[in-house]
């Protein structure tokens, strides 16, 4: 067993205990702080970039010091686990029997906690030398992409997500700090591999990826679908059929076009690359919770997915046959004429987007604000809808 006079040997057992583990790379650095990290998250949450976002953006200073997280840290050992899923064709229902809602990639299936588990076996192997040890996946305490790239698994693609060298960006990204010296020194930094490349620019549905690296969450359809509130009105038809998260970006990436070329796992039993959206609108808020509770839902609160579902309702429950869009009718009267008054606003745009005009005609004369600038704004009807 390895010990740590002679850290590249640990090194090397950490690197094949983690693949054994799952993991598709694994890299190492030191856990000095994150300047330069630091400076671009507090820049662009003076700026508004961040658009409320918590995560990283909520305590800058504790997310870019490893040794807040663990105050002995010396080295971060950093993992990646790839997400990318073949599709079966029963993940996909007809859309002629039911609207359905895409989920992003990274959301199909728990990922997270099989990186938890291969990064909490390179922790074990370091505790059983009697060092200190904290994982840290998903978490605030750390900015793993910029570990990732410190850890020389990959750069920064004008999209903002870490491209490891050959593969892509369909990562999950997790990291175990230690206080093991196990570097001395940052390996070298991975090269830049975008070139000229702006496919990912260019693809985003509502132009927010502003510059090379520079994301303005206020326009990013992945961060309006969990933010709270009134999801704003120009970017509702943009939204398309996602329901959760965006991935447009990623798959025009041409790193990614090779990535998807490799022969991936199949998608498990459980996977959700699609959810009806009038099972989502009809379920209470146990089932709803229990269906979609991995998701990140600002405050646990169910009324977000609602919100959303009855926007992406508005955009595909064009092509139905009679009993389904009768059940559309019933979705929506039932929340034109509920006590929440931020989703009968939003099933106000989903009636008139529909051409169910004469439904919103029934809405009592509304004194709430959210309610009154609905019927006040203009809805770009689908081609199929009867205007109203």
């Amino acid at each position: 067993m390895p010990r740590l006079d002679n850290p590249a040997a640990l090194r090397d057992e950490l690197v094949a205990l983690g693949h054994d583990a799952g993991l598709d790379a694994v890299g190492f650095c030191l856990a000095t702080p994150f300047v330069q990290a630091r400076t671009t998250i507090e820049s662009r949450k003076a700026a508004g970039l961040h658009a409320g976002m918590g995560f990283t953006f909520r305590q800058p200073a504790y997310s870019t010091t490893p040794t807040m997280a663990l105050r002995e840290a010396r080295a971060i050992v950093v993992g990646a686990l790839a997400y990318r899923r073949r599709e079966v064709a029963a993940m996909a229902p007809s859309v002629e029997v039911e609207p359905i809602g895409r989920v992003a990639a990274y959301a199909w299936e728990e990922y997270y906690a099989p990186l938890k588990m291969a990064l909490g076996a390179i922790s074990a192997r370091l505790r059983a030398d009697g060092r200190r040890t904290r994982v840290v996946v998903d978490d605030n305490a750390l900015v793993d992409r910029a570990a990732a790239m410190r850890a020389g698994l990959g750069w920064q693609g004008k999209n903002a997500n870490v491209l490891l060298v050959g593969r892509g960006s369909w990562f999950v990204l997790g990291s175990v700090l230690t206080d093991a010296a196990l570097v001395e020194v940052d390996p070298a930094p991975v090269a830049d591999g975008c070139g000229t490349c702006s496919r990912c620019i260019d693809a985003c549905p509502t132009a927010a990826i502003i510059s090379s690296g520079v994301l303005d969450a206020r326009r990013c359809l992945s961060w309006l679908l969990q933010a709270p509130g009134i999801f704003p009105r120009e970017f509702r038809v943009a939204l398309g059929d996602r329901i959760y998260g965006c991935d447009d970006c990623q798959e025009v990436c041409p790193p990614n076009r090779l990535e998807d070329r490799r022969d991936h796992a199949a998608a498990g039993p459980d996977a959700h690359a699609f959810v009806s959206l009038l099972a989502m609108l009809e379920d209470d808020d146990a089932r709803l919770l229990a269906r979609h509770g991995r998701w990140y839902i600002a405050g646990r609160d169910p009324r977000w997915l609602r919100r959303n579902a009855l926007l992406v309702l508005a955009n595909t429950a064009d092509a139905l046959d009679a009993p389904t869009t009768e059940r559309v009718r019933r979705a929506l009267a039932r929340y034109l004429g509920g006590a929440d008054h931020m989703l009968a606003a939003h099933a106000v745009w989903a009636a008139r987007r529909l051409g169910h005009a004469d439904l919103v005609a029934l809405v009592a004369e509304p004194h709430e604000p959210e309610m009154r600038a609905e019927l006040a704004g203009s809805v770009p009807t689908l081609s199929s809808a009867v205007p109203s």
